[in-house]
């Protein structure tokens, strides 16, 4: 276990994790960038990395969701309402392959490069490839500031692994604190980083 704290964000869904989540990296690379800028930046690492998620849109209904490569901007769908697949999780199909290809690299090259570990969001489509549950349980054996949503509800051993971490802090967007929290998380990652 390291001194870096490995923090989860969670809630129910739309409760605005991701917001919460890039609130806290903007105000990370603003002051980083601020530091750099100063003190110059002797390792040359890119400040944040990792994958993020994003639903696909239309109209305002949800048809699906993408990974995003936090550094490269590559993108893949992941899962939608119109993909026939055998693999179905709350009525959208799964394409596992994209998630390899895009989310797997994306951790991997954060956990090597990167100042701060982006993995969002561990949840009810991810988990079912066991590729990307290994390559996230490998991404926290690494001793730097990580940053996660995490579904509320998955009973799945990996967020249950994530919620029992010594080195973790989970913490629950509601709508009460939703505006505070992401000045909360930011000050908790401060204090190692």
């Amino acid at each position: 276990m390291g001194i870096h704290p490995k923090i989860g964000i969670t809630g129910l869904p739309r409760s605005g994790k991701s917001a919460v989540m890039e609130k806290v990296l903007e105000m990370l690379v603003d002051e980083r960038t601020r530091e750099i800028n100063i003190r110059g930046n002797p390792s040359g690492k890119p400040i944040v990395g990792g994958m993020r998620t994003e639903p696909i849109l239309e109209n305002g209904e949800r048809l699906g969701y993408k990974v995003i490569n936090i550094i490269t901007k590559e993108e893949g769908v992941i899962a939608h309402k119109t993909f026939d697949s055998r693999l179905r999780v709350l009525g959208y199909g799964l394409d596992l392959k994209a998630l390899e290809e895009v989310a797997i690299p994306a951790i991997d090259y954060a956990k090597e490069e990167c100042e701060v570990l982006v993995i969002d969001e561990i949840g009810k489509f991810s988990v079912e490839s066991e590729d990307f549950v290994n390559c996230v349980r490998s991404a926290l054996q690494v001793d730097k500031p990580t940053l996660l949503t995490l579904h509320k509800k998955s009973r799945h051993p990996l967020l249950q692994d994530i919620r029992r971490r010594d080195d973790g802090r989970i913490l629950e967007v509601t709508p009460v604190n939703r505006a505070l929290l992401p000045y909360k998380i930011h000050k908790l990652m401060r204090e190692t980083y």
